[in-house]
């Protein structure tokens, strides 16, 4: 049982670090510092989009709109934290 939520513990961790990661990447493709016409890149943020988009997704069914401003990413990782 202790080794189930040592198991736990580490994928949550895992998964805040992804999206850590899917936030500094998308501002990079955002500013223009790094380009998704490039092969490695755009195979790197399709897969991190693929991990975090689905609970990204979710948590904006239930927040409003805040213009350009994308604050899911907060509330997921927050949500992961308190957990």
């Amino acid at each position: 049982m202790n080794s189930l939520l040592g198991l736990i513990i580490q994928i949550i961790n895992l998964y805040q670090f992804v999206l850590i990661i899917y936030i500094i990447a998308t501002w990079l493709v955002s500013f223009n510092i790094i380009n998704t016409s490039n092969r490695f890149v755009y195979s790197v943020m399709k897969t991190l989009y693929r991990l975090c988009e689905p609970s990204l997704r979710y948590i904006r069914q239930f927040l409003p709109s805040f213009g350009s401003i994308d604050i899911s990413p907060i509330i997921v990782y927050l949500l992961l934290w308190f957990l």
